[in-house]
């Protein structure tokens, strides 16, 4: 990814999401409004424990994001955290986008960096598969997929999915084609 393509990316984010950096678990935080969350197992249950449950969660990924990105291009963002502000390898099929200090402390040995990577690839269903499986299997997180125009957010993790939507009409409609994936908890969690 060269630099003008790095800048791009980062102003098309600040743009449509401006009070939060592109970290998945604090988007939910600042943009409450417009964001829900589905599980991926029935009962909310967090892990599977055999290949057909694997198959209840890839689906459940897959139809949200065929619903959200169908014969669109997406950014598929992964993120390395460290210690130190050097970035690691790149990672697989990925150009380094951006380096954020997530942790900050007077400490240095106690700050983290969130190091981002981003992918742009048309989207097609099961093509992250491997890559969601992993997160579901909390091998890899800070996942965010994303539209072109990164105005649609998804963040898969282990349990579920968090998606954030231009509109909270939008939100409610996904919301409720997939009302049996919602938590019973009161915040949506």
């Amino acid at each position: 990814m060269s630099g003008n393509e790095q800048m791009a990316l980062t102003e098309m984010w600040q743009q449509r999401w401006p009070a939060c950096p592109p970290i998945g678990y604090m988007l939910r935080d600042w943009y409450r409004d417009v964001w829900v969350r589905f599980h991926s197992l029935p009962g909310s249950k967090r892990y599977a424990d055999d290949e057909n449950e694997y198959a209840v969660i890839l689906e459940r990924y897959n139809t949200v994001l065929d619903e959200l990105f169908a014969s669109k291009d997406v950014f598929v963002i992964t993120s390395a955290w460290t210690a130190e502000p050097d970035v690691p390898e790149h990672q697989p099929d990925a150009d380094y986008w951006q380096t954020l200090l997530t942790q900050d402390d007077p400490d240095p040995e106690f700050r983290t960096y969130s190091h981002l990577f981003a992918a742009r690839r048309p989207w097609q269903h099961g093509c992250v598969d491997a890559l969601l499986r992993e997160v579901a299997d909390y091998k890899t997180a800070g996942v965010l997929i994303a539209d072109a125009r990164m105005e649609r957010i998804y963040h898969p993790y282990d349990g579920g999915a968090d998606v954030l939507l231009p509109t909270a009409e939008e939100r409610d409609r996904l919301r409720d084609r997939h009302s049996s994936w919602l938590s019973s908890h009161p915040a949506g969690l």
